[in-house]
């Protein structure tokens, strides 16, 4: 990185690398939506009505489970629930850093569950299939060879970043008092009767647009779907549209919220809504810049995949049973994915070296890929590489001003720790009880015919 081409290529490239940073587009699009609905009202009406109807025992477990479905959605996790979880605890007289700890976990830290099949099964099993080729050149994999490890998971990672979350961070928290700007939030009270007249107007127009948007995209032959009619693929425009939908499906009931109730007069009270809603992006920008560039330089230099090459065949010189290697496999994804934050990127360097050396040894590409998985997503919360990280910082100082990426790692930390442990055992128990991992998938090769 310190030759004189290298540094050549990193000036000249600079802005490109900043501008060329996905997350950062994703965010400020969404949130120029985001902005127009809160700041409407219509956010805070909403959250209002949902308190009132649920029991705040079960508000921790509901923002998990809502964080976890929410990967189906691509990025929505992170521009839409991880901020409303801080407002809804806010709201609910709890630790606002709580909900979004809580939150993060599950978009982030349970990325490898969900009930839902989304693009990322299709995605990881095309890597695994061509990595099972090495060795078997006819053998295929299910999309959904881990839909039902998956699932199972979703309920355990509910169950224990509830517990992780009010027993553990949020009694921490008390020592970091609320100093931030929060004159804009909810409180909890009632909705007056003008704002749920409002709300639920500006409801049906938003349910309006979601049902044209599945009714345009239902047909087989629609320009919403992939080549291939899919539509939850990552290439199709229905998947490729999230953001801009995210923006039209909070930006018109906003409006429309906003003149019913009338917290918008004009156009440019609209235009104000969306300035304060970037003026909160300030931070998020800065840092942007500064991780784009470190996550390019990190990138190029090749180290992640060194350190991911080299820790494969130390595990595979170990020799270790087939379920200490399996284990081994999910703690190795875990510490290289503190380096490489691409979820494809990593099982493009890693499974091609992991499943052939786990058939080998009598191990199914279905359970090296579902190791993986646990191991991917157990560290995502903990590693600034992650690239929604800062956003994610800056949220947090939204309530605690003092905020920063290592207040964020020590916060989460404990979700981590737990996840990493906790679902490696779940796995080895799921696999020792035999429950399908999923579609056509099996826990030996080669696989034992039912």
């Amino acid at each position: 990185m310190l030759a004189s081409d290298s540094l050549a290529t990193f000036l000249s490239s600079m802005v490109k690398t900043f501008t060329g940073f996905a997350p950062l587009g994703v965010v400020l699009v969404a949130m120029l939506g985001v902005g127009v609905a809160e700041h409407s009202g219509f956010i805070n009406t909403g959250l209002k009505l949902m308190l009132k109807v649920t029991p705040k025992k079960l508000l921790t477990p509901s923002i998990i489970l809502v964080a976890i479905v929410s990967h189906t959605a691509t990025d929505a996790g992170y521009v839409l629930v991880i901020p409303l979880a801080g407002v809804i605890f806010f709201a609910a007289g709890r630790h606002p850093l709580a909900g979004i700890a809580a939150a993060f976990a599950g978009v982030s830290g349970g990325f490898g569950a969900n009930f839902i099949p989304s693009g990322i099964d299709p995605l990881l099993q095309s890597f695994t299939q061509s990595a099972a080729q090495i060795i078997n050149p006819t053998m295929s994999i299910n999309p959904l060879n881990n839909w039902g490890f998956a699932s199972a998971s979703s309920l355990f990672i509910v169950m224990l970043g509830w517990y992780i979350t009010d027993k553990i961070i949020e009694p921490r928290l008390k020592n970091s008092p609320v100093d931030g700007e929060t004159q804009d939030l909810p409180a909890f009270e009632d909705a007056r009767s003008d704002e749920k007249r409002a709300f639920l107007i500006a409801s049906t127009v938003m349910i309006a647009g979601i049902a044209l948007l599945a009714y345009v995209s239902a047909p087989a032959d629609s320009a919403m779907r992939s080549s291939d009619g899919s539509l939850t693929n990552f290439s199709s425009p229905l998947m490729q549209s999230i953001v801009p939908l995210i923006f039209l499906l909070f930006w018109i009931p906003g409006a429309v919220y906003g003149f019913t109730v009338g917290t918008f007069k004009s156009s440019k009270d609209m235009i104000d809504a969306m300035s304060k809603a970037m003026n909160g992006m300030a931070y998020y920008i800065v840092m942007a810049f500064f991780c784009s560039l470190f996550i390019a330089a990190f990138s190029k230099s090749n180290l992640g995949a060194l350190l991911a090459i080299e820790g494969a065949q130390v595990l595979k010189a170990m020799e270790l049973p087939s379920s200490v290697t399996v284990v081994g496999i999910i703690f190795l994804t875990g510490f290289v994915n503190l380096f490489v934050g691409s979820s494809s990127a990593k099982w493009a360097l890693l499974g091609p070296v992991f499943v052939p050396m786990l058939m080998q040894l009598g191990i199914s590409p279905d359970l090296t890929q579902a190791a993986y998985r646990v191991g991917d997503s157990s560290s995502n919360i903990i590693t600034p590489l992650m690239p929604y990280f800062p956003l994610v910082v800056v949220y947090c100082q939204k309530y605690v001003k003092g905020t920063g990426i290592g207040t964020l790692i020590a916060m989460m930390l404990p979700y981590s720790i737990a996840f990493m442990i906790g679902w490696s055992i779940f796995l080895l128990g799921y696999w020792a009880l035999g429950i399908p991992l999923g579609l056509d998938a099996s826990y030996v090769y080669p696989a034992v015919a039912p």
